[in-house]
């Protein structure tokens, strides 16, 4: 089950990434986390520009309105989503697994 946490103006929870995949989107939940798979490799930040960029597609949101809060290292990550709610974020896990 996805970790969810209200903060104020948005939403943060655990993203676990896979870089140099064959194809970007979140696909699902891994643990706790959203498991999100992005095509470029962890080099120099850029699979994590990737990440920003499918979390603000897939929320539709603008990619400022994405903040890694931690892990920026690491696959597994806390971000944060401003202007989204966690009915927001629930519907979009609930969508994937169907």
């Amino acid at each position: 089950m996805l970790r969810l946490t209200p903060v104020s103006g948005g939403v943060q929870f655990p993203v676990r990434i896979q870089p140099r995949a064959s194809s970007s989107g979140v696909v699902g939940v891994h643990g706790d986390a959203l498991k999100v798979r992005v095509t470029a490799p962890p080099v120099d930040g850029s699979a994590n520009e990737m990440l920003v960029k499918v979390l603000a597609t897939t929320f539709g949101v603008p990619a400022k309105a994405i903040t890694i809060l931690s892990g920026a290292t690491s696959r597994t990550k806390l971000v944060r989503v401003e202007g989204v709610t966690l009915d927001d974020v629930s519907r979009v896990v609930d969508e994937l697994a169907e």
